[in-house]
């Protein structure tokens, strides 16, 4: 099982794939790193070398910030919007959408289940 950026990542998948499972990497990350390493899109994981391995291991931890690097550095700027009080902040802070959507309906994915109100009958 090969193990990159501290995530085991799947041996039957295809390289590409299998890239995607570390956080940061979608499928373009993916193909770039296996076009630029010169590895076939349909190699399986299980049939790279172990030299391909630790060539894709190095690229990506040159390159990218993927995994906690990345998770601390979204947190981070999640925590500097909300100790600056900006509207981003106080939105992410109550636990409601960012970026604009409505919340008099929907909205149920931030704001939780949806809670009865008493006496609230006609």
């Amino acid at each position: 099982m090969a193990r990159i950026a501290g995530i085991n990542i799947p041996t039957n998948k295809r390289v590409i794939i299998a890239l995607t499972y570390i956080h940061g990497i979608g499928r373009t990350t993916a193909v770039k790193i296996a076009d630029k390493l010169g590895i076939d899109h349909k190699t399986r994981v299980q049939d790279l070398t172990d030299e391909e391995v630790l060539r894709i291991r190095e690229t990506i931890d040159e390159d990218h910030m993927v995994e906690g690097d990345l998770r601390r550095d979204t947190a981070m700027n999640i925590k500097r919007l909300m100790d600056l009080r900006s509207y981003r902040g106080l939105r992410h802070r109550a636990g409601l959408p960012v970026r604009g959507q409505r919340t008099h309906t929907n909205a149920r994915t931030r704001k939780g289940k949806a809670k009865p109100i008493a006496g609230k009958k006609k």
